[in-house]
């Protein structure tokens, strides 16, 4: 059962989670500034086999160090939106709880629908219940395990709660109506736009740059660490390796649904086989 939990969360974050990333990387670029996602798609595979091939400890460090300080700013952008737009916090706080939980869209049939894409988003966000954020927890040194657990349950918090919270409001303050074309990143940048005009677009597209590819390498690591506990074969590494990028330049030029929809069944799959594994260890 290990070993297929090595394989599924192998093909789940190198695979299906880094198209994703990928997906909003380039898009965000060409919302931002124009840029062919084909081309960026391209010179994010070359450096990510540049790293992935030799170099995961150097980009960790400046992860480290850049990724919390943009984390900080974009949260910092948002309390100035919602400080701006005080007056219509309650009315946010409304429209959400009404759309996910009236009578409208229990009528609708819908209510189903918007509470499984809050629990598929959710998953992505935090990871909570996948079993994916123990292969990182498990690599801290503390002088207390209770200590990392409290860590892990202040990141869903964070992620979830804080972080995606702070994308809602801005699509939710802006009185732009949507297109109902402009989705993910991009939706998030436009609405952006309308609070702060130009520059509120180019901040994603940097900050979804460090953010995006911070998670590539991770992602990979995830992958690399299950990889090597189902076999010491370097020729399966290195055949890993180039599937990882050949799905970030995947990820680079198809469509936003389809790299959802892959990362979704994926995902699916992992918790299928954590809770099972969680339910045997429940004593």
């Amino acid at each position: 059962m290990g070993i297929l939990f090595a394989v599924i969360i192998s093909i789940t974050f190198g695979l299906a989670f880094n198209s994703v990333q990928s997906n909003t990387l380039c898009a965000a670029w060409e919302q931002a500034f124009g840029v062919d996602t084909a081309v960026l798609g391209g010179f994010i595979t070359l450096l990510t086999l540049v790293i992935i091939f030799g170099g995961v400890q150097r980009i960790a460090k400046v992860s480290g160090t850049v990724v919390p300080m943009m984390a900080i700013a974009y949260i910092i952008l948002v309390l100035v939106i919602m400080a701006i737009n005080f007056r219509e916090i309650p009315g946010v706080f409304k429209l959400i709880v009404s759309n996910a939980f009236g009578w409208g869209p229990l009528a609708g049939g819908s209510l189903g629908a918007t509470l499984m894409q809050g629990f598929k988003r959710g998953l992505f966000s935090n990871e909570a219940g996948m079993g994916s954020a123990p292969n990182a927890a498990a690599t801290a040194d503390v002088s207390h395990p209770v200590k990392q657990g409290l860590i892990q349950t202040l990141a869903v918090f964070t992620d979830t709660i804080l972080i995606c919270s702070c994308t809602a409001f801005i699509i939710l303050f802006s009185h732009t109506s949507w297109d109902g074309v402009t989705g993910g990143i991009q939706l998030a940048q436009q609405t952006l736009e309308n609070e702060v005009g130009s520059f509120g677009s180019i901040f994603i597209a940097i900050a979804i740059l460090l953010f995006a590819f911070s998670s590539l390498i991770g992602n990979y690591y995830y992958g690399e660490a299950n990889i090597r506990f189902i076999t010491e074969k370097k020729s399966i590494l290195q055949i890993y390796r180039l599937m990882v990028a050949g799905m970030v330049f995947f990820g680079a030029v198809t469509s936003l649904d389809l790299v959802w929809a892959m990362a979704d069944i994926t995902m699916a799959f992992m918790v299928f086989f954590n809770l099972i594994a969680i339910v045997l260890l429940g004593r």
